[in-house]
């Protein structure tokens, strides 16, 4: 399995971010409020999946303790690769949504009370992609195969 592209994760968040703005601009009048807790979700996985990397970093690179069963670590990539695409797309949706809403937040009381909700959405979003990045180099083997330059490559 090859290392995550980057640049995938950019256009699935450029994606993102042209859902985000669309929907916001067509259905902001029929949405309820962003409350401050629509980023939770996505902050607590990506504090899991970092504690998990972490965890898991050690395991594989055979240091002494429990080693890492095959399956395992395969669970785990696929999890990290899950979560970094879930993120770019999420990232992407919530800053869309602040496209729609920083502009309105002047004139339009909803708007200026949905934009720190849409912020820690955002933060949390990109959080989770940095840490499936993380659960994803964890998950490399002390002999991986991609060199450096092969991995900014793919």
């Amino acid at each position: 399995m090859k290392p995550t592209n980057k640049q995938d994760l950019l256009l699935v968040a450029i994606a993102g971010a042209v859902i985000g703005l669309g929907g916001f601009s067509l259905f902001y009048a029929e949405l309820p409020g962003v409350p401050l807790a629509a980023g939770v979700p996505l902050a607590a996985l990506a504090v899991v999946e970092a504690l998990f990397g972490y965890g898991l970093r050690s395991r594989v690179q055979g240091r002494p303790g429990k080693p890492v069963q095959a399956l395992s670590a395969a669970r785990a990539l696929a999890l990290a690769k899950a979560s970094s695409v879930l993120g770019s797309l999420m990232t992407g949706v919530w800053v869309g949504a602040l496209v729609y809403l920083l502009p309105k937040r002047d004139r339009i009381t909803a708007a200026a009370d949905d934009v720190p909700g849409a912020v820690i959405a955002a933060v949390s979003a990109a959080l989770l992609v940095a840490a499936a990045l993380w659960l994803e180099h964890c998950c490399r083997t002390p002999d991986d195969p991609y060199t450096d330059e092969e991995r900014s490559t793919t």
